[in-house]
C-alpha cells in the first residue's frame, strides 16, 4: 500500500468518525419541549440526514475501496449525494429563517431534479463510450452541479438578508448577529461544495487533502447549531410575529400629501419624536419599532417610512445612532463610568457592539475617544 492510499484511508476514517458523531447528534439531541422549538428539530434533522448520506459515501469509499476499484461507480455516487446532499443543507439552513420554505410540493420536485441528475449520470458513465464524449458529458454534469449549489445558496442568502432587513427595520438590537453564521456557513459551503463536485476527478494521491479539509467544514456547523440553540426562541420569536399574513399587516388611515411629496403624518411624527428624543427613552434597552409607534400615537409603518426617509437608515440603524450621541456625552460628563457602564447607560446589551459601532462612526474606541477630550473633526 502506498503512503497516498494509506493517508486517503486515514483522512476517511477520521472525516468518518466525526461525521456519524454530528450525524447522531442532529438526529437524535434534545432540545427544550416547547412548540416554538419544532423548526429547530426540523432543520437539525434535514442536516442529520444529509450528514448521514455523506457518511455513507464515504464508508463504502473507505471499507470497499471503490475508487480504485470502480472509479467510474465512485464518481456516479459522488455526483448523486452531492446534488441531494446540497439540497438538503440548504433546505435545512432556509428553514431556520422561514419555516414556510419546506413544502411537500418542493421537496417532491427537487427528489425528481436529484433523480433526473442521477439517471443521466450513470447514462453517461455507462453508456457514452470512453473519450471526448464522456468527458464533456461529465464535465455537463459537473456544471449542473455548479449551478445547482449556486442556485440553492442564492436562495438561502436571499432569506438570511430579508430576516436581517427585518430585525434592522423592527428591532433596535443586533439581532442579526444571531443568525450572521449561516451567511458564513453559506460562503463557506458554496466553495467547499463546489471544490467537493469538481474534485471528484482529482488524482487519487491528492484525494485525502479534500477530505480532510471536511473536517474543520462540519465542526463549525456542529458548533454554529449548538450555539445557535441559545438564540433561536429569541429569532425564531421575531420571525412568527412578523411573518406575513393574509390581508393586510395594519390599518392605516389614507396618506395627505403635502407640498413638495411630503406625507403629511411626517409632521406629527416629527414633533413627537422631539419630545420623545429630549426624554432619552432611546436608551431602553431592547426598545422595538412598535414600541416606539405605540408611544408616539402613530403605527409602526408611518414610523419605519418616516425613519427611512428622514435619516435615510434602518430603525437600528437610526437608534444606534443616538445611543452613541448619548455615549459621548457621558464619556465626557463622566470620567468616573466605565466605558462598559457607558454602554450599558446608553441601552446597548453588548460592549463589544457598542466599541465596534462608536468605532466605526468616530474612527477610534471609546476610550480613545476619551482620552482625547474632543469628537471626531
Amino acid at each position: 500500500m502506498s503512503m497516498g492510499d494509506t493517508l486517503y484511508e486515514y483522512s476517511l476514517g477520521i472525516a468518518l468518525v466525526l461525521m456519524l458523531f454530528f450525524a447522531a447528534y442532529f438526529l437524535a439531541a434534545k432540545a427544550p419541549e416547547r412548540p416554538i422549538y419544532a423548526n429547530y428539530l426540523r432543520s437539525r434533522r434535514l442536516m442529520g440526514v444529509a450528514l448521514l448520506l455523506l457518511s455513507a459515501n464515504y464508508s463504502v469509499h473507505l471499507f470497499c475501496n471503490l475508487r480504485f476499484l470502480s472509479p467510474d461507480a465512485a464518481i456516479l455516487m459522488n455526483l448523486s449525494t452531492y446534488f441531494l446532499c446540497y439540497w438538503l443543507f440548504s433546505s435545512a439552513l432556509t428553514t431556520l429563517l422561514d419555516r414556510f420554505y419546506l413544502t411537500r410540493r418542493r421537496f417532491g420536485r427537487h427528489l425528481l431534479y436529484w433523480l433526473v441528475f442521477t439517471a443521466l449520470s450513470g447514462i453517461i458513465l455507462t453508456v457514452v463510450p470512453k473519450g471526448t464524449a464522456q468527458h464533456v458529458g461529465l464535465l455537463l454534469m459537473a456544471l449542473w452541479l455548479l449551478a445547482y449549489g449556486v442556485y440553492l445558496s442564492r436562495r438561502l442568502i436571499l432569506t438570511y438578508r430579508r430576516a436581517v432587513r427585518l430585525f434592522d427595520d423592527t428591532h433596535s438590537e443586533h439581532i442579526a448577529a444571531y443568525i450572521r453564521w449561516m451567511s458564513v456557513f453559506t460562503w463557506w459551503a458554496v466553495i467547499y461544495g463546489v471544490s467537493c463536485g469538481l474534485l471528484t476527478f482529482l488524482p487519487d494521491r491528492y484525494v485525502f487533502l479534500w477530505i480532510l479539509s471536511s473536517i474543520p467544514f462540519y465542526i463549525y456547523l456542529y458548533w454554529s447549531y449548538m450555539n445557535y440553540l441559545l438564540f433561536y426562541e429569541q429569532v425564531e420569536s421575531i420571525l412568527e410575529k412578523e411573518a406575513p399574513v393574509e390581508g393586510p399587516e395594519e390599518v392605516c388611515p389614507p396618506v395627505e400629501e403635502v407640498p413638495g411629496d411630503t406625507p403629511a403624518y411626517h409632521a406629527n411624527i416629527e414633533k413627537q419624536l422631539i419630545v420623545w428624543i429630549d426624554t432619552n427613552a432611546y436608551t431602553r434597552p431592547g426598545l422595538t419599532i412598535e414600541e416606539l409607534a405605540a408611544a408616539l400615537g402613530t403605527n409602526r409603518t408611518y414610523l419605519s417610512a418616516y425613519i427611512k426617509a428622514t435619516y435615510h437608515v434602518a430603525f437600528r440603524e437610526w437608534v444606534a445612532g443616538l445611543r452613541i450621541e448619548y455615549a459621548k456625552r457621558m464619556l465626557m460628563q463622566h470620567p468616573e463610568m466605565t466605558v462598559s457602564a457607558i454602554a450599558e447607560a446608553s441601552g446597548f446589551l453588548s460592549l463589544s457592539y457598542f466599541t465596534r459601532i462608536f468605532t466605526e462612526k468616530e474612527a477610534c474606541s471609546p476610550a480613545r475617544w476619551r482620552k482625547l477630550g474632543t469628537p471626531k473633526g
